[in-house]
């Protein structure tokens, strides 16, 4: 049994990716073979020469929404709020990180713009607030008006104009994550076109990324873990398309791990996938039977994470680390707007 020390690595700091690529697609690309240990080294535009027809593409289509809101505590204090997901049917009450913590007590309001308040009313069980948006505003538009785009914290700098569109895929559709599901940032429409028109389906489903994304792993035990809930709704076409790829012996790549997470909440014990949608704190590591996914495209993630986590229970530990191993003495750039990799199995 793997411990979570077991998945640390020293990165240099030079290779956390600080701004993204010139272009989505000039990124590089690990390929990492599972059945033979061999690892390449691509441009992620080659993606299209590595995808078969007959294969199922899978995306996770959700839209990234500016979450993170800077005002003034009563005292000129600065205060920062990020919203995590709407706490209830009323569209003002939110779940959400505040600091400084200690400061932001029920009662307490932040005053974020002239046409925005944030009022905290509760303290949730696991240290989070319930917050009201106090607005004449739509929310959404409030959102757009007042809020940022909610780069990682590894990412040193606040965010420009630039990341309203590099810190989403060009496919999101549902508004609806504090994160983005970095692996899908590399493609570009043309791609998935070229992709698509060699005879891959393209399935699409959500999954809204929250803030356990960038929570490493406390416990030296994995075991006493505990994942965040995150919602997910796989739609008919999907899972038909899916399902359909399964029998006729074709292979679901599924990019990211968001949509790893997703398949595999959903899968049967007859490895098809069924419709439907709800909340999944699914924590995939090592011994994992994958029951969904025959491929992976992946960023570069932290270590001690969930995510890498869940890389090694698909690739392999020992392949897993060897791969990034490989990746740092490459020189590629990690996490969010970083490289990316891909995991195959021999066939391509």
């Amino acid at each position: 049994m793997y411990r979570t020390s077991d998945y640390d690595f020293d990165l240099p700091q030079r290779l956390v990716a600080q701004t993204p690529a010139e272009r989505r697609d000039v990124s590089r690309l690990l390929t990492l073979d599972r059945s033979t240990g061999e690892i390449g080294d691509r441009i992620f535009s080659d993606l299209l020469d590595l995808i078969p027809s007959g294969d199922v593409l899978v995306l996770n289509e959700t839209r990234v929404f500016p979450a993170r809101l800077r005002g003034r505590r009563p005292g000129g204090g600065e205060a920062e709020v990020l919203l995590l997901h709407p706490e209830s049917d009323d569209p003002s009450i939110w779940v959400a990180l505040v600091r400084p913590g200690v400061k932001l007590r029920p009662g307490r309001i932040i005053d974020v713009g002239a046409e925005l308040r944030v009022g905290i009313l509760d303290v949730a069980p696991d240290g989070n607030r319930v917050v009201r948006l106090d607005t004449d505003l739509p929310i959404e538009k409030a959102l757009e008006r007042y809020g940022e785009v909610p780069l990682p914290p590894y990412i040193r700098r606040r965010p420009g104009p630039e990341d309203q569109e590099r810190y989403q895929t060009v496919y999101a559709r549902q508004t609806g994550s504090v994160a983005a599901p970095t692996a899908g940032l590399h493609f570009t429409p043309e791609l998935l076109g070229r992709i698509e028109a060699r005879g891959v389906t393209i399935a699409r489903l959500v999954l809204h990324v929250g803030i356990g994304t960038f929570r490493p792993v406390a416990s030296d035990d994995p075991e006493a873990h505990r994942m965040h809930a995150e919602w997910y709704r796989v739609p008919v076409d999907a899972a038909e398309a899916i399902n359909r790829v399964r029998r006729s012996g074709g292979h679901v790549w599924a990019v990211g791990t968001t949509t790893v997470r997703t398949l595999e909440t959903v899968a049967t014990a007859e490895r098809e996938v069924r419709t439907g949608e709800g909340w999944t704190d699914i924590f995939i590591r090592p011994p994992h039977e994958f029951r969904a996914v025959d491929r992976l495209i992946t960023n570069f993630h932290l270590p001690r994470s969930t995510l890498l986590m869940l890389v090694a229970a698909f690739a392999g530990y020992d392949l897993t680390m060897q791969a990034y191993r490989t990746a740092i003495a490459l020189g590629y750039r990690f996490f969010s707007y970083g490289d990316a990799m891909v995991i195959l199995n021999g066939e391509w």
